[in-house]
């Protein structure tokens, strides 16, 4: 029988396992996490007595379900959590697991790979006390921490309202509530919306109505000047729609312009890309299923942004496609079911970013001396004289090459897509090329990739 191997425990790589497992296969469940859930249904610590019902909300219910799945279906497969998944040779997965090394020969790949935070740079990001909105929820989640005292929520993204709520709830003061997309925008895309998932529209705009109704103050349609402060976040400048400056008081801020698929392992794997212009993203090319080549396959929002429920079906649908190509027939009416599923769910994200844009005009305007990549420290400044200087690169990697902008801890993950938009400098995202992975995909030690297996 096949080795089959999932990599990534949250709502797609478990939906998955269990598909496979109830015809008496037993993959290989690897998950960097030290518990099962993933971002979104992320288990607090063992010994933390957090309030999972009050924090989770009208999605509790599909939390609690999703761990007793996992507790269901753990005996059943070969779990590994604490396992990151850094390099990909050929048929071998190169591991990290408790800090050992080792290899794992795969014959099907199912890479279930989730998503992180998009963030657009603007002038003193890289202060202490600015995190990404998923940064934030999971130190909430995980260990119960607040970021901040009095936070400021800031970019464009449904996140913006949800994790406001769950810092209210938990006894933070939030300053603002700070969306660069104008709100005749969102109005403008209801009727999709409401078309596509009616219940997960109504609850967004019941984050945002408890957000008023609390006295947050939100505002849409603003530009970001700067995160003001001696050492660590003090305050947020904005310019409002009315054109007025505006200075928010906080001591922390929560960044995110949505979330985008984490691809590299994809790449490592010889997946196909291709540039949507809709998200502005390079994403692989799957078939229906998640076939993105033979004996590989991809699902959840390591592939599409789709959310939770997207990323169950199609952590199913792969599961399907692996059963089928092994040569075990499928319930036909199951698949379409599940099909039908995910393509709705993954087209009222498309809406979504329009509701909440990828502020690629904001980008082009940045100033000089603005921080892109963090990590080695360029700036703005320096990709555009790199640019600019006779036969200077005007393709992403040749930048990264000259300038080292994406060369640093992340590996691009988080200044790639702002890196995208300077280089397109107002053309069509594609002209720029796309950054591709390298491994390892995540920070080890530099003993760990010269180590035997």
């Amino acid at each position: 029988m096949a080795d089959i191997v999932i990599v990534g425990a949250g709502p797609a790589g478990i939906s998955a396992a269990e598909v496979l497992c109830a015809k008496g296969l037993r993959p290989v469940l690897t998950d960097e996490g030290a518990r099962a859930g993933g971002q979104g249904y992320r288990r607090p610590a063992d010994d933390l007595a957090l309030d999972m019902n009050r924090l989770m909300g009208s999605e509790a219910g599909k939390y609690a379900a999703l761990h007793r799945r996992f507790e269901a279906l753990r005996p059943k497969v070969d779990y590994r959590p604490r396992t990151l998944v850094w390099a990909i040779d050929g048929d071998q997965l190169r591991l990290l697991r408790d800090g050992r090394a080792e290899t794992l020969a795969f014959d099907r790949l199912l890479i279930a790979s989730g998503a992180m935070d998009r963030v657009a740079p603007l002038p003193g990001w890289t202060l202490p006390g600015v995190f990404t909105v998923g940064g934030a929820q999971v130190a909430l989640k995980d260990q119960g921490c607040l970021i901040g005292s009095r936070v400021a929520f800031l970019g464009s993204s449904p996140l913006l309202a949800l994790a406001a709520k769950q810092y209210r709830d938990m006894g933070a003061e939030i300053a603002v509530i700070a969306d660069t997309t104008p709100f005749g925008v969102k109005i403008a895309t209801l009727p999709a919306l409401l078309l596509r998932a009616p219940r997960t529209l109504l609850r967004g705009i019941s984050y945002m109505g408890a957000s008023l109704r609390a006295g947050t103050q939100m505002l849409h349609g603003v530009t970001p000047l700067a995160v003001e402060g001696a050492g660590r976040v003090e305050a947020l400048l904005l310019r409002d729609a009315q054109g007025r400056e505006r200075r928010f008081a906080c001591d922390a801020i929560a960044l995110g312009y949505g979330l985008k698929p984490e691809t590299q392992l994809a790449d490592l794997a010889q997946a196909e890309f291709a540039y949507d212009p809709g998200f502005r993203l390079h994403l692989p090319k799957i078939d229906g299923l998640g076939r993105a080549r033979p004996g590989l396959y991809l699902a959840g929002d390591g592939v599409r942004i789709g959310g939770a429920d997207a990323a169950e079906a199609s952590g199913a649908l792969a599961a399907h496609a692996i059963l089928t190509d092994l040569g075990q027939p499928q319930d036909i009416e199951v698949v379409r079911r599940l099909a039908r599923q995910v393509e709705r769910l993954r087209a009222f994200q498309r809406d979504l970013a329009r509701a909440f844009a990828w502020p690629t005009a904001q980008i082009a305007a940045l100033s000089d001396s603005v921080m892109l990549c963090r990590c080695e420290n360029v700036t703005v400044g320096e990709v555009r004289a790199a640019m600019a200087k006779e036969l200077g690169p005007i393709e992403v990697n040749r930048v990264k090459a000259m300038t080292r902008c994406g060369m640093g801890r992340c590996q691009g993950r988080v200044c790639g897509p702002a890196l995208q938009e300077i280089v397109a400098a107002g053309r069509d995202g594609a002209a720029a090329g796309r950054l591709r992975g390298q491994a390892p995909v995540k920070p080890i030690a530099l003993a760990v990739a010269g180590e035997p297996a």
